[in-house]
Formats: structure tokens, C-alpha cells, sequence
């Protein structure tokens, strides 16, 4: 802290009795706190860090909807880390401010100031979460104490499954710090459970055959002697299973082909598992176990090699199991028994389609202090994603369980050092008196205990570069998913697990670790880290010389250089792409008509179409000046008289041509159009047939057939067909797709006149041209 803020403090303090003269104080902070862009706002019970903050030079603007805890469409079922500030130490928001009423002149002080900066932009801002939607709005000169997407490591489940990538960042191992989890949710992660459960039942058989041959005659046993002892055969079982595992680790069973059907396997595992619980749980023992102790010793020797949390495991075979939407331990069991433990998942299906359920590996084989469990509470703090960089706490603290250790009893006032579960259960009496009453010691402490026992010179050897190993690995694997941003930092707490070795064990990293006084030692501890936290945003930010306190730098990314840009101005260089003419096509020197398009083929082929009927239409008619043929038709359309020759008219051979080909080709469109799955419906019936012989020739004497048109479905006909005498037009209605043009036809059309040859073949005809037109229409569709 300069000088001149001490001063301004100092005098500040020392407020002036007339209400003028603390006006005019208030107001002169208040100008140079704006000047230096010194205006903060928090959300949240933390004195220390409201009070670090003015003595600073800082002025605080009180927020209108100012809440303790969680933060604006944040809900309960939401946190997901080990603490929370929130409901449990708070004081009243006027006490908490400093104001204690009008006769506070110091709070009546600050109230004035915040309303003088109260249309200001605040340029620090603390809270106990992130929240979205006021972070987001910063600008980037504005602190804030949270990232965005923390998620990622600070849960149970993210943790659990971005440790798996570390061998994509560094090559350590995270089974050499973090104990075997798995989602139960997932179904992958479920089978890989339930074998790994199974699996570690079979080691831990192995550890109990050789424990119990080295101990001397125990109590539990002569307890439970009326047990029935077991067969030597759950050795072998557990002997020959373990042997596959290592068979697989070294890739031995690719050319196995012979496996055992998968209910014989199942129920295999299953008669192992009961006599597993008998021989574990209840005291049983093993007939001639004495004589696999040798077996068993090598078998462990080999596992170890590739297990290294097989010292850690036991033989008791517990896991914890972790609701992921919990916090602060509630939820949390320790259960040892396969069966219990997915029935219980098995009971809330709505997490299990969340993947809210986390097993871990219980650490049935800790370091004790006088008999009892307890873990430890580090801080660290992250001030930049990118680069990493990490500051860790040089202090810490432990945390006592209430109850004397022991595996028998799985409660968890026994195996959760969680002050929130262990506030709740009053020290027992079977515990050792040399465990502090209120279950917390410090790092000091706990290294005096390390020199009782001659292993003082382990903690900064192994303890402290564990744990600093850990949390980078940890760091390191969410690292690419949290939200980086330059004017932020975040306080996190991990908690760890000390094995027999002094091996540090990570548990769970925690976002807004609680900075609750509960203890001597946290009253000491948790107000050194908030003033600490201060000196390395805000001192360390403007003096790179400034003392950081107790946080020291453990890591910080090498920066990445970006690429070196050589160009000074861009130029597009290039010509102007034109659209190109159209060439010309030389006709063909063989034909001189003219290349036409498709809708011009379309038109001379009505044009044939129509000449064609036109011959044919002449070529069916009487002359009227022969005098041969006065003859009137009769009332019902025949006509009488003699056959006329086509004098001058057609020949021949054209008009039979002509004829025939009209009659093939009402055949040649019925037989297309049945082929081609589209359902011609008849509409009314059919049409009468007609006898009248065709007076074309002497060759053309047959009569009309009824497929030639007497016969054709009314569907066929046009809409517009009713010109009796004349040709109908040929243009008809517009159709769809699916469906042909519906020509009309009354049956009057063709007894009603004495020609119905000639509307035989207009019927024909206009059909043609429906046809050509349907099926010019059709090919625009593809």
C-alpha cells in the first residue's frame, strides 16, 4: 500500500466533526479515486477484502440488488464445489458495510460516497460466482475474480474426465495422484467399473491371504469363528484372474479365441463375489491358505508394477460415491459391496441420465495422525489461461474427522473431513486427546508432528512438489475449455490425501473456497490469503517489484510467439473476367434446315401434326359436287352410297399410311402410359361403337375399331372438346405433374353427325398433342 493511500485513510478515519467539512473529504476521495479509476462493487460477506480494497484508495459502489450468495438464475443444485460462503457466517449487509446506523459516522461516510459515484464505471468487481450476464458486459480495464467455464475441473464429473487427457499435455500418469473414477451414468464408464470392482476384490483377496498369514491370533477371528471356512478355490480363482489382467496389460490375449459365454462369466464373478464378502467382511477364513501365501506375495509384486494405487486400495474393496449436483460432502456414502452400489445409483434415474453419478476409489490406507483421518486444504490462484499461470499458497491447513479411523464402519463421520460434515458430530471420546478439539491444525503443525517421527524433511521433498504437480496437471487439462479472459483472476482450494509414503492424493478442486473464521487457525489463515490475493492482482499489476505475500509462482507457460507478418498492404492484381459471346455454329452442309430448339421441335411437331389431320380430314370427306353421291344422311349419323375414289386428293398409299399409323398410335400411348404405374380411371363408361366404314378408298373400306377410339377412356379427352362438327383446339386446359389432361366427350359427338370417323380421329389427334405437351412439361420437372 503507497503512502499517499494510507494518508487518505488515515484521514478518512479521522473525520471531522461538522457535517460541511465531512462533505467535502468524502468528495475529495471520491475525485481521486475516479481520476486513478479506482471504483469497486462486491457481492458477498468479505470484509477483508472490502476493507484491503479501501485501503487502497478504492471507493466502493454499492449494488441496488446486492445478494449474498449465489448468483441471478443460479440455483442451489448448481454449486458443485466443496464450499460456499453463503447462508452460514453472514452478518447483516449494514454491518457488513461498515454501517451501524446514523450515529456510524464511518458508514454514513461511505454511503455518501457510493452515491457520489453512483453514475461511475466500476473497474473491480467481486462476487461469490460468476455471473454471466454481468461479466459479459465488462469492458476489458475491468477486474472480476471469475472465469467463465470453470466447470471443467472444479466438478466432480469434469475432473473425472479431463484427467484422462493429460497424456495428450505431459507424460505423467493421473493414477500416480488421482484415484480410479467413474460415471455411472455413462454406460461405457459402468462396465469399466463393475470390471475394475471385481478386479480389485481379487487383489484385495490376495493382500488378506498374505496379511493374515503374518499376523499373530486376532480377536475378530476367535469372534467369528462359527463362520464356515471357505475353499482354497477363491485363491485360484483370484490368482488366475489377476494372471489375465496382466495378460492384457501385455497385449497376451489378441490370439485368444476361445472365451467363455457371457452368463457362465457373469455368474463366475458373481459366486467369487459372495465368497469374497464371507471371507472379507465377515471373517471367514480359507482352507489351506497358507500354503498360496508364496503364490500370492509374486502375484502382488507383479500387479504392482502397473497398478501404483494398489498400496492405497486395502482389502476391504469401499468406494465413495459422489452426487455431482451435491456440495459440501451431502450425498456423499462409502459403500464396499457391488450390488448396494448400483442399486443405489440405479435409484435416481434422472441423475444417471445426466451423468451426475461419480465412483471413486476409496484410499483405504491414508496417513493417520494419532489414529484419526484427516485431509488437507490448499489454495492456489490462477491469474492468466494463456499463458497458464499459476501462484501457489505456501500455507495450508488439515482438517480432523471427528470419529478414530477405521474401514469396519463406514460412516461418514469416519471418512469425511469435511468441516461442513464434521461441525455436525461432537469429537468421540475413543479419540486420541493429542487431535485439536476444534479438527484443524496447520502446515506448522503438522511438520512438528513429521519431526516427532523423523520425516519433517519429506514435506517440502515430496508433499508440496506433489500437490503442485498435481493441480498444474489439473490446470493443464481444462486449460483449452475455460473461458480466458486478461482482467480476471480466480481463488480456487484443492483437496488432498496423504498416503503412508507422504504421496499426496488430489480429491477435488473447489471454485470460491469459504473464508469462514471457524477456527484459530482459519482466523489466521483465510484473511492472510484474501490480503495476499490483493498484492498479486493489484500491486504486483502496477509494480512487477511489489511483494506478493505468501503465494509464490509455480508455473507460467512459455508465451508462443505468433507468426511475424511481413506484408505492409494487400493488392488484389488481376483482370476483369468477361462474360464470353456466344459462337456460331455453322450449319451442316448435308441438310439446309435450320437447327431448331426444343420448344421449336415441339411447335413443328404440332404443326406436322395438325397438317396431317387436315389431309386426313379431306381425304374422309364426300365431295359435294359428284353427282354420284346425292344421297342425304340418315336421322342416327350412317352414312348411305356408293365408295367415291380420292380423285385428286390423296394417294393411295399415303392415305393407308396416314390411316394406320393414326390407328397405332392410341395402342403405342396406352401400353406407355400402363407401363409406367399411372392409373387411368374411367370416368363415366365407355363411348358407343361405330360401324361406319371409313369413306377414304377402296383400300380403307374396314370399319373403326373400338381401340381406335371408340373405346378410349374419357379421362383422355380434352376439357374444352365440343365443337361437333369442326376440329376441337387443340391448346387444352394447364395440368399438373401427376396428372394427364381430362378430355370430355359426350356420347352425342359421335351419333349425332354423320362423319364420327372424322371425330375418331380429332380425338386421336388432340390426344398426340396432350401427350407431346405432357411430356414436354414433365422433362422441366427433372
Amino acid at each position: 500500500m503507497s503512502d499517499m493511500a494510507q494518508a487518505d485513510v488515515q484521514a478518512l478515519c479521522s473525520l471531522p466533526f461538522t457535517k460541511l467539512e465531512k462533505m467535502k473529504t468524502a468528495k475529495a476521495l471520491v475525485e481521486k479515486a475516479v481520476k486513478a479509476q479506482k471504483i469497486f462493487s462486491m457481492q458477498g460477506h468479505y470484509p477483508v477484502i472490502r476493507a484491503g480494497l479501501r485501503a487502497r484508495g478504492w471507493v466502493e459502489l454499492y449494488l441496488t440488488n446486492a445478494c449474498y450468495g449465489l448468483s441471478p438464475g443460479q440455483s442451489d443444485k448448481d454449486k458443485d464445489g466443496d464450499d460456499d460462503n453463503t447462508g452460514i457466517y453472514h452478518t447483516d449487509e449494514s454491518k457488513e458495510r461498515g454501517d451501524h446506523g446514523e450515529e456510524d459516522d464511518l458508514g454514513d461516510m461511505y454511503n455518501f460516497m457510493s452515491r457520489l459515484v453512483r453514475n461511475e464505471r466500476i473497474f473491480f468487481y467481486w462476487s461469490s460466482r460468476y455471473d454471466a450476464s454481468q461479466c459479459r458486459s465488462f469492458r476489458q480495464d475491468q477486474i472480476t475474480n471469475h472465469y467463465a467455464n470453470t466447470g471443467t475441473f472444479t466438478t466432480k464429473v469434469g475432473l473425472c474426465v479431463n484427467l484422462r487427457n493429460l497424456r495428450w499435455y505431459d507424460t505423467a500418469d493421473p493414477d500416480a495422484f488421482f484415484p480410479r473414477c467413474y460415471r455411472l451414468g455413462a454406460e461405457d464408464e459402468r462396465a469399466v467399473f463393475i470390471e475394475d470392482f471385481r478386479r480389485t476384490a481379487c487383489s484385495s483377496l490376495l493382500k488378506h491371504v498374505v496379511e493374515t498369514s503374518m499376523k499373530a491370533t486376532q480377536d475378530e477371528g476367535k469372534a467369528e469363528s462359527v463362520i464356515s471356512p471357505v475353499s482354497a478355490g477363491v485363491i485360484n480363482t483370484a490368482l488366475q484372474r489377476c494372471q489375465e489382467y496382466l495378460s492384457v496389460l501385455a497385449h497376451s490375449d489378441i490370439d485368444v479365441t476361445v472365451k467363455p459365454l457371457p452368463f457362465v462369466e457373469e455368474n463366475q464373478w458373481n459366486h467369487f463375489l459372495q465368497k469374497y464378502y464371507l471371507v472379507v467382511h465377515k471373517g471367514a477364513s480359507i482352507r489351506s491358505s497358507a500354503d498360496f501365501v508364496d503364490r500370492c506375495q509374486d502375484m502382488l509384486v507383479q500387479l504392482k508394477e502397473f497398478c501404483p494405487q494398489l498400496d492405497t486400495d486395502g482389502v476391504n474393496n469401499i468406494w465413495i460415491i459422489k452426487p455431482g449436483a451435491m456440495s459440501r460432502g451431502r450425498g456423499i456414502v462409502c459403500m464396499n459391496r457391488l450390488d448396494q452400489i448400483l442399486a443405489l445409483v440405479e435409484s435416481d434415474r434422472a441423475m444417471v441420465k445426466d451423468s451426475k453419478w461419480v465412483v471413486q476409489k476409496y484410499l483405504e490406507q491414508p496417513l493417520l495422525v494419532k489414529g484419526t483421518k484427516f485431509d488437507v486444504r490448499q489454495w492456489f490462484l490462477v491469474t492468466d489461461w494463456n499463458p497458464l499461470t499459476v501462484w501457489f499458497y505456501k500455507e495450508c491447513y488439515l482438517r480432523f474427522s471427528t470419529q478414530p479411523y477405521s474401514t469396519r464402519k463406514l460412516d461418514s463421520s469416519v471418512h469425511l473431513c469435511n468441516n461442513a460434515i464434521q461441525k455436525h458430530f461432537q469429537p468421540s471420546n475413543e479419540r486420541h486427546p493429542g487431535v485439536p478439539k476444534d479438527n484443524m491444525w496447520s502446515n506448522t503443525d503438522f511438520k512438528d508432528f513429521l519431526q516427532q517421527q523423523g520425516r519433517e524433511a519429506q514435506w517440502d521433498t515430496v508433499v508440496v512438489p506433489g500437490m503442485q504437480q498435481a493441480v498444474i496437471h489439473a490446470l493443464q487439462t481444462a486449460q483449452d475449455k475455460v473461458e480466458h479472459r486478461k482482467a480476471t483472476f480466480e481463488l480456487y482450494g484443492a483437496d488432498f490425501m496423504l498416503g503412508n509414503d507422504l504421496r499426496p492424493w488430489l480429491l477435488e478442486l473447489n471454485v470460491n473456497p469459504t473464508m469462514a473464521c471457524t477456527s484459530v487457525v482459519t482466523s489466521r489463515l483465510c484473511p492472510a490469503v484474501q490480503m495476499d490475493t490483493l498484492k498479486v492482482v493489484l500491486d504486483r499489476r502496477n509494480n512487477p517489484n511489489a511483494s506478493t505475500g505468501g503465494f509464490q509462482l509455480i508455473y507460467k507457460q512459455p508465451a508462443v510467439e505468433p507468426p511475424q507478418f511481413a506484408g505492409v498492404k494487400l493488392i488484389v492484381e488481376g483482370n476483369h473476367i468477361k462474360k464470353p459471346k456466344p459462337t456460331k455454329r455453322r450449319p451442316r452442309v448435308s441438310s439446309t434446315r435450320p437447327r431448331l430448339t426444343q420448344s421449336a421441335r415441339f411447335h413443328a411437331s404440332f404443326k406436322d401434326s395438325e397438317t396431317m389431320g387436315e389431309r386426313l380430314v379431306k381425304s374422309c370427306e364426300k365431295p359435294q359436287e359428284e353427282p354420284s353421291s346425292q344421297q342425304t344422311p340418315s336421322r342416327n349419323g350412317q352414312q348411305e352410297g356408293a365408295v367415291v375414289n380420292n380423285a385428286g386428293l390423296v394417294p393411295e398409299e399415303q392415305a393407308v399410311e396416314d390411316h394406320a399409323e393414326a390407328r397405332r398410335r392410341p395402342q403405342r400411348l396406352g401400353a406407355s402410359c400402363g407401363g409406367s404405374g399411372t392409373a387411368l380411371t374411367q370416368r363415366s363408361g365407355t363411348f358407343p361403337r361405330t360401324t361406319q366404314p371409313c369413306n377414304v378408298s377402296n383400300v380403307c373400306k374396314s370399319p373403326i375399331k373400338p381401340s381406335h377410339g371408340a373405346h378410349l377412356w374419357r379421362s383422355f379427352l380434352p376439357g374444352n372438346f365440343s365443337e361437333p362438327r369442326y376440329r376441337p383446339s387443340l391448346w387444352a386446359s394447364s395440368f399438373t405433374r401427376d396428372q394427364l389432361p381430362l378430355l370430355r366427350l359426350t356420347s352425342n359427338i359421335l351419333m349425332g353427325y354423320p362423319k364420327p370417323s372424322i371425330e375418331t380421329f380429332l380425338i386421336e389427334s388432340s390426344y398426340r398433342l396432350h401427350k407431346q405437351r405432357y411430356m414436354h412439361n414433365m422433362s422441366r420437372y427433372k
